[in-house]
């Protein structure tokens, strides 16, 4: 086969780049990765040694690792984004349910706050910066919303923007320093469990902090 020819294949699928294997798959290949491993081991090579696909299938696709992740962070904010607050809930209370669902969502990916802050945040594209700006204002925008709402009337008038932080940093910590947490508690301890009992205790930690007295 001519060298032409060769480059002419190279636009199209790669051959034998794995049975089946599309978009979706290297999504969810990607997306299990990255409760196991850091996002700097998270490579093409490795996403696509997840799916059993040829690495070229990775390029072909998405063009690059970088715009594989951001879709990968694209797709768990957008789920999260659906999961609405129940109706009729006082500030108070709807500021417990926020924190559960930053909980929800830090579980969602184990590395993700780390995927946006060490590699999504150096993205060159404005438009993408500006996208990953919209995903990480929406908690400050719901803080800021109950606040409001609430009028002074239960809760202190706190910062949106220190109660976020403090609830990525909270939520994070348990499952990126997870080696940390085992050190800290006896061997065979069941982390689900704790985790569990860590999540109920955390919402009754703010709360009370932020509760006027």
């Amino acid at each position: 086969m001519s060298e032409s020819k060769k480059q002419r294949r190279g636009k199209g699928r790669p051959v034998g780049s794995g049975e089946g294997v599309g978009r979706d798959s290297l999504i969810a290949a990607a997306k299990k990765l990255l409760q196991e491993l850091t996002p700097a081991q998270v490579t093409i090579a490795a996403i696509a040694r997840e799916a059993g696909a040829d690495p070229a299938l990775v390029r072909y696709y998405f063009g690059s690792r970088e715009a594989l992740l951001l879709e990968v962070t694209q797709q768990i904010t957008m789920q999260a984004e659906t999961e609405s607050a129940p109706a009729g809930l006082d500030p108070a209370a709807g500021l417990e349910d926020l924190i559960h669902r930053t909980f929800r969502f830090t579980r969602s990916a184990r590395y993700m706050q780390r995927l946006m802050a060490e590699e999504l945040s150096t993205v060159r594209s404005p438009e993408v910066r500006e996208k990953l700006r919209e995903w990480q204002r929406m908690p400050v925008d719901a803080y800021q919303e109950l606040r409001e709402r609430d009028g002074g009337a239960h809760l202190t008038d706190f910062t949106p923007l220190f109660v976020h932080l403090a609830v990525i940093g909270i939520s994070d910590f348990f499952h990126s320093g997870e080696e940390v947490v085992k050190m800290l508690v006896p061997e065979g301890t069941d982390l689900a469990e704790l985790e569990r009992e860590y999540e109920a205790f955390i919402p009754r930690l703010l709360l009370d902090g932020l509760r006027k007295r």
